[in-house]
């Protein structure tokens, strides 16, 4: 993971704000190839300017760093959207 962080552009972050809003199940692509299927819960910002979307899986909670997930894509049925790009460096 590079230490440099990347914010996601506001558009982007705000189909995460509204699938913490509506708890909405996620597929999570993430940039090391990994995939994790969780309920988005909140959004958190750290003092280093880090953003972070905080989802519980069977695994417990987690906080992932936007910028190391490509996509998301909702599972909860009649969301709001669909999947979208994140990251398209990381494809």
């Amino acid at each position: 993971m590079s230490d440099d962080y990347q914010p996601l552009a506001c558009a982007l972050y705000d189909h995460l704000e509204v699938a913490c809003l509506h708890h909405y199940r996620l597929h999570i692509e993430l940039v090391d190839g990994g995939t994790l299927d969780a309920e988005a819960l909140t959004t958190e910002t750290r003092a280093s300017k880090e953003e972070f979307l905080v989802v519980r899986s069977d695994q417990g909670e987690q906080h992932l760093r936007m910028d190391q997930m490509i996509a998301v894509t909702p599972l909860t049925p009649g969301a709001r959207f669909g999947r979208v790009l994140l990251n398209s460096r990381a494809c």
